[in-house]
């Protein structure tokens, strides 16, 4: 049996987040975290404090493991986190289930999928925090990273937080043993993309934005997994302003 996947327009995904505070709550605050945080997995956390409270807010991280966008919105107290979450999951009955109640959104790997940027976008400028993968798939050493990201934060003006992730991809192997899974979570220093008041900025210097963005979450993983972000000594800063 088929499910349902579409996703309303960009205001309407706006208007429906008032629906999902309480779903929210109950499932961060007394299912995830006294429960997934104590049974499931040893969280260690970093520097949550570079999340600013309120404004448009883009999490960007690696992807090594399924529990990655899971564990992200439980580290993340101060305010509520919108996943980005591939297309695939909301056919799976559990998952599905889980992203509806929460109020994730699909993205369509398979293609460049503008409902999902058009609605990543409508979803900061509304004053909310998204997570998403920018490399838009697990990877257990970090791949070149795809543009969408800079796109949606030059649109919308948000403020980037990189977070590195380390441990997640034993949590599945670790269930079945019935062990429980250290894991961290590093959140590191906020920017935005100097974009001199412009929504639009030309291909190369958003390429340009991306590498600098990415390098700085790649600073935040393990060396073994910084992949194609391993050289850190080509890492600039000319298009980034960081905020405090």
């Amino acid at each position: 049996m088929s499910t349902d996947v579409s996703v309303s327009p960009q205001t309407d995904i706006v208007q429906q987040q008032v629906h999902y505070g309480w779903r929210r709550k109950l499932m961060r605050d007394w299912l995830l975290r006294p429960i997934g945080f104590r049974v499931i997995v040893r969280p260690t956390i970093f520097g949550t404090e570079y999340v600013p409270a309120s404004g448009p807010t883009l999490l960007v991280m690696n992807h090594i493991g399924f529990p990655d966008p899971v564990v992200v919105t439980g580290a993340v107290t101060s305010r509520y986190v919108i996943p980005m979450s591939k297309i695939e999951n909301f056919n799976s009955p559990f998952i599905g289930f889980l992203a509806r109640a929460w109020g994730a959104y699909p993205v369509d790997r398979d293609k460049v999928d503008r409902q999902a940027l058009e609605n990543t976008i409508a979803l900061l400028k509304a004053g909310h925090c998204v997570l998403i993968a920018p490399e838009g798939t697990r990877q257990q050493a970090m791949i070149e990273a795809k543009e969408g990201f800079t796109y949606v934060a030059v649109k919308s003006g948000a403020t980037v937080v990189p977070i590195g992730l380390e441990g997640t991809h034993l949590v599945g192997s670790n269930m079945k043993r019935l062990r429980r899974t250290p894991i961290e979570i590093r959140f590191g220093p906020a920017f935005r993309f100097k974009t001199g008041g412009r929504s639009h900025v030309p291909r190369p210097e958003m390429r340009q934005m991306t590498q600098e963005a990415m390098y700085q979450l790649a600073q935040l993983v393990n060396p073994e997994r910084r992949g194609f972000y391993t050289d850190l000594s080509q890492a600039t800063t000319e298009t980034l302003e960081f905020v405090s």
